[in-house]
């Protein structure tokens, strides 16, 4: 497995600190408003490189954090009427929620910085005292100068840095590019702290926690390009500093940014797509497979055209998975029954399967992976096409063969592949009047009422329903779109 390292610019062959088991880290939201899908990206991005290592047998322990603390959460909280920390948990359990909705794993931690405030001042007493960082009249900031390999992830020298975004230019700075450690504010929630109350500075919380709760031992490090500098250049000069060890992760990983109109989408431009609004017209599979369709480094533009785009791909999936639903269901194994044997399906599984696991090796590749999905979607649909009620028994082993590793590699990438996901009406109850639709017309076809069972099977169509007449008997599928 080979993964492409931000820090060095290259992919690399994939060595967690200890073998079989990997610490993943990846910066959260700060939880002052709901979502959006420029979020959402990373969490599922996240999501499957974690199911991913998983299915490769790795043990993965995966942290993510809230930024609970900061002017604009004071603020909000304000115009709301809520208490900060109130409205810290308003947010924080709103994107838990959009998270579930969107079949994402929950890490194994969702760590605060509220929750660690002890362990930040620890941190910033170390730095202080090792000449790294410096107080002045309340505050204290880090000494980029001190740092002597400021600038090695974001590759900017000392000397063309200005203050980067959410670093606040002040002149009790010694250097334009320090950074706030701890803050002495006013509002509150404030903490005590060696230079009086205040709150900490936005970068030094991840440093704090990812040591923290991964044991000193930080394999992957993930977050938006937008992260890269000043954020996790930050980072690493601040725990690199503390520990004096290096390097304080072994991977950077950074995901593209969700463009719309040629601009990053971003709360602070007003140009965002509402993670809740997208739920309400999409379903988790159509929003899953629109993201994994590129790959996790490069940008996406975002469209509500480019969804139903994904949504009409999508089709051929849910039709291959509902398809082996049904064969398992209904086939019986008798001695005069057809076979697959000699047909090469079970050969073509295995070969998918192993291009599927070479793609994602390849710095999870899940544009490439979704594309060895559809050729395996295509091989089963093929091979299955004339398959009667009755099998042989290496048939009927062939074809839960290629449900579970079918559905396996669907897993990996979080869909959950149910008739009527993309038309919108996946529910029980729709999948049920459809059956029943289909009962009405096999017996107005028994009964030789053609006209009938003509018109069923056109309404059905004008419902996005295919029906097609196999071996099997009458089978219905979503029409997939041109």
């Amino acid at each position: 497995m080979r993964i492409y390292n931000s820090l060095t610019g290259e992919k690399e062959k994939f060595e967690p600190h200890d073998p079989g088991e990997v610490k993943m880290y990846v910066c959260g939201l700060t939880v002052q408003d709901y979502s959006h899908i420029g979020h959402v990206r990373g969490a599922i991005n996240y999501d499957v490189i974690r199911r991913y290592l998983e299915y490769r047998d790795y043990k993965v322990r995966y942290i993510q954090n809230f930024t609970d603390i900061n002017e604009k959460i004071v603020d909000r909280a304000e115009e709301e009427g809520l208490k900060p920390m109130e409205l810290a948990n308003k947010y924080a359990e709103a994107y838990r929620e959009e998270l579930l909705q969107l079949n994402v794993e929950m890490p194994d931690r969702f760590c605060r910085v509220s929750d660690n405030i002890s362990e930040i001042i620890e941190m910033i007493e170390v730095l202080i005292e090792k000449g790294y960082a410096y107080e002045v009249g309340g505050d204290v900031y880090f000494s980029v100068e001190e740092f002597e390999n400021y600038g090695k992830l974001s590759g900017r020298e000392l000397e063309e840095m200005q203050a980067g975004a959410r670093v606040e230019v002040d002149e009790k700075k010694r250097h334009p590019g320090d950074f706030a450690l701890w803050k002495q504010v006013d509002q509150k929630p404030r903490w005590d702290s060696p230079w009086g109350e205040g709150w900490p500075g936005w970068h030094i919380e991840c440093s704090v926690m990812s040591l923290k709760y991964l044991d000193g031992a930080v394999d992957i490090h993930g977050g938006g390009t937008d992260l890269v500098f000043p954020h996790h250049e930050n980072e690493i000069a601040q725990a690199e500093a503390y520990t004096g060890k290096e390097p304080f992760v072994k991977y950077w990983v950074h995901n593209g940014t969700v463009d719309l109109g040629g601009e990053k989408m971003s709360k602070s431009i007003g140009n965002v797509y509402q993670t809740r609004e997208l739920i309400d017209r999409y379903s988790a599979d159509e929003l899953r497979y629109f993201i994994l369709a590129k790959h996790y480094r490069s940008p996406i533009n975002f469209s509500l055209e480019e969804i139903d785009e994904a949504s009409r791909s999508l089709e051929n999936l849910i039709n291959t998975s509902a398809l082996l639903e049904r064969l398992l269901e209904k086939l019986e194994i008798g001695e005069e029954g057809d076979s697959l044997v000699g047909e090469g399906l079970e050969k073509r599984l295995e070969e998918l399967q192993e291009e599927f696991i070479n793609v994602m090796d390849d710095d999870f590749n899940t544009a490439r992976g979704i594309a060895v999905l559809h050729e395996m979607a295509g091989e089963i649909n093929s091979a299955t096409d004339n398959l009667g009620l009755t099998v042989d028994a290496e048939t009927r082993r062939i074809v839960e063969k290629a449900d579970r590793i079918f559905g396996e590699l669907a897993e990996i990438f979080g869909f959950e592949l149910q008739p009527g996901d993309s038309a919108g009406a996946g529910d029980e109850k729709f999948q049920q009047l459809v059956e029943y639709l289909l009962e009405l017309r096999e017996e107005a076809r028994q009964e030789e009422n053609y006209q009938l069972a003509d018109r069923i099977r056109d309404d059905l169509a004008e419902m996005g329903i295919e029906v097609a007449d196999t071996p099997r008997g009458p089978e219905w599928r979503l029409a997939e779109h041109e």
